[in-house]
């Protein structure tokens, strides 16, 4: 059986938007931080990046004795995950570069410590190809910014230990995460794959001159995305069935949309689809630098994670229970 130590000391490997967001969290929840990136300007994009993020990630969940000051920081990879007790990983999604990488941090770490990728298309089983020990590797892909948004993707690869499923699952989940376990690897995992199938039909939709790229996206934003902020759509199904619920739905309203997948179409993406996204996106954001739409973005995320915890505290992470996550509260996985 595997055995695992519980996570103490963080690693991240890969310090662009990913990376600066997840150490951000594990900051956030007590831990120490070591980073590693071979950018010349990595240390300090990412500890602005970590300063900027700070006030809202500590919103949702501020463990005792969290501070950013745990962050530490080498361009030397093995010196930084050495006695790493988890490793996260955010390198380019290069499959060539994720087995090297990954062989090299197989060799480098602690025998009893977690190796994860938060790689959005590879899977684990290509990665683990030249690991010596793949069975504590593992993908957890978060979904982005790492340090707002709950969801975790666990998958393991054909090598990987039961047991590091477990313990990763158990890890993001004391942390403030919502892991979900992907029972079979697939490319681009579940979460991605959900959110190319709706934006192909927007795309389908703007090339058929049926809506503009603001109407698209209110479309989404101000309809079925404000119910998936509170339920999934089966959940939801359950609720449009009326009194007979998810029984009813699948009895008379299923077929009907079963049927309409035939009508279903996928865009051809010319030169002048792209260009027109483009600027309707330009138009839309009216001005405001990404900086801007990014706080705004994670302000109506962390106040609708606050809503949603004081509604059904076991739909989510709670401020109050990240309050007592972390490595100086409990002992964990």
């Amino acid at each position: 059986m595997t055995s695992h130590q519980a996570v103490h000391r963080v690693a991240i490997v890969g310090t662009g938007t990913i990376g600066a967001s997840w150490a951000t969290h594990y900051l956030v929840r007590g831990f120490d931080v070591t980073a590693t990136d071979p950018a010349p300007t990595a240390e300090t994009a990412l500890r602005s990046y970590v300063a900027g993020a700070w006030d809202a990630a500590a919103a949702i969940g501020l463990a005792p004795g969290a501070s950013p000051d745990r962050l530490g920081f080498t361009p030397d990879m093995r010196k930084a995950v050495a006695d790493a007790d988890f490793v996260q990983e955010n390198a380019p999604e290069r499959p060539e570069l994720k087995v090297r990488l990954f062989a090299d941090l197989d060799d480098a770490t602690p025998p009893d410590s977690i190796i994860a990728s938060s790689s959005s298309g590879i899977t684990m089983s290509a990665i683990q190809a030249d690991c010596r020990h793949p069975e504590r590797t593992v993908i957890g892909h978060p979904f982005n910014p790492p340090h707002i948004i709950p969801l975790v993707e666990v998958v393991g690869g054909a090598r990987t230990a039961p047991e590091t499923v477990r313990d990763a699952m158990a890890f993001y989940a004391s942390i403030g995460k919502r892991p979900i376990h992907l029972k079979k690897e697939l490319p681009g995992h579940v979460a991605n794959r959900i959110q190319v199938a709706l934006y192909r039909e927007v795309v389908y939709l703007i090339q058929d001159g049926v809506l503009d790229v603001a109407d698209a996206d209110d479309a989404v934003s101000w309809g079925p995305g404000l119910r998936w902020g509170v339920m999934g759509p089966s959940l939801l199904w359950h609720l449009g069935g009326g009194e007979g619920g998810i029984q009813h739905f699948m009895d008379t309203l299923m077929p009907r949309m079963a049927a309409s997948w035939d009508q279903l179409r996928t865009p051809d993406f010319t030169p002048e689809l792209r260009d027109t996204i483009v600027s309707g996106v330009l138009k839309e954001a009216d001005g405001h630098s990404i900086d801007e739409l990014s706080a705004r973005r994670d302000t109506m995320l962390a106040a609708l994670l606050a809503v949603r915890a004081q509604q059904d505290p076991s739909s989510g992470p709670s401020a109050e229970a990240g309050k007592a996550t972390g490595p100086d509260a409990e002992e964990g996985p």
